[in-house]
This record gives structure tokens, sequence and C-alpha cells, in this order.
């Protein structure tokens, strides 16, 4: 295939009739300078956590017996929470909504080849509320860091819960 270069139109002879229906505008102006702005510093650019380890105060006890206490949650999505809510369990048993999202945003957990709401069902109760608190955490908070107060000087400061044990800091 061929190109060619557009032409122009055929010039259509102008009359002073014609002229006076259809009168030129003037050419555009230039517009304004705009005052110099000096260049804004972008702040460094943080990067964004989706995933977070933790470690599990008693650990899940498999079919075989063996303990995993290492995992790792992801961040949550709106279709993480809004899915639940159908689920059938759910809707009998408003309690169990915790336990399917938790199933659904535990990603790893020793040497599980899968985690899913089964797996969580069957933990200690201690460890479901460690998972809630901490699904809260990273969720509502962005982050696993918590404020507290010394008991002894009221002096405040912060404490890592991702990954640490019951009574650590």
């Amino acid at each position: 295939m061929r190109r060619t270069p557009a032409r122009a139109p055929a010039a259509v002879p102008r009359t002073a009739a014609a002229g006076a229906d259809h009168p030129r505008s003037a050419p555009a102006a230039a517009p304004p300078e705009a005052p110099a702005v000096p260049p804004v510093e972008a702040a460094p650019r943080q990067e964004l956590r989706t995933e977070f380890p933790f470690e599990l105060p008693r650990g899940y006890v498999d079919d075989s017996g063996t303990v995993h206490r290492d995992g790792v949650m992801r961040l949550s999505t709106a279709r993480d929470e809004l899915i639940p809510l159908r689920d059938v369990r759910v809707q009998e048993n408003p309690a169990y909504l915790s336990v399917v999202l938790l199933g659904r945003v535990i990603t790893r957990l020793g040497t599980l080849p899968m985690v899913h709401d089964g797996v969580v069902e069957h933990m200690f109760a201690s460890d479901l509320a460690f998972l809630q608190d901490f699904y809260r955490q990273i969720n509502a908070e962005g982050h696993t860091r918590a404020a507290v107060e010394c008991p002894h000087c009221a002096e405040p400061f912060e404490v890592e819960l991702g990954g640490s044990r019951l009574g650590e800091s």
C-alpha cells in the first residue's frame, strides 16, 4: 500500500460578500507567562508493605501433630471483607466472620501447603484472638506497633506486635 501525503483543500476564492458572512478571527494571543514557581522537592517515597510476618502464641497443631507458629498475613481488600458476608455459615453465626476472613488473608502458616478457614477454626482460642488483633493492627492502623505507657514512670513508648511472642517487647 502506497502512502500519499494529504493534500490541502483547494483554496476557495473569497469574495467580499463571503467575507462579510464569516469574519476572520484575530490570531490567538500568546498565553500570559505564569510566575516562576520553585520546584517542590518530592518527599521520599515510602514503599507500601502488604505482607506482615507473625508468630502465633501457641501454634496450630495439624493432623500429624506438627506445630505451626510462623506465618504471614497480607493486607485485606474490600473483596476479602465482602465475600464472607455471603457465606451461609457467617449468615447463621456472625461470629464466624473472623474465621472466614482470616482464612482468606493468612497466606502462609508454617509448612502448611494452604491456609483456609478450616485451619483457622481449629486454632486455639488464644491464637485466634492474637490473629484478630493482628488483623486489626495491620488493616486499620497500617502498622504492627502499639502505643503503650510504662506502668511505673508513665513514660509513653511503642512496642512492635508483629512477630513478637507474648510477654516480649
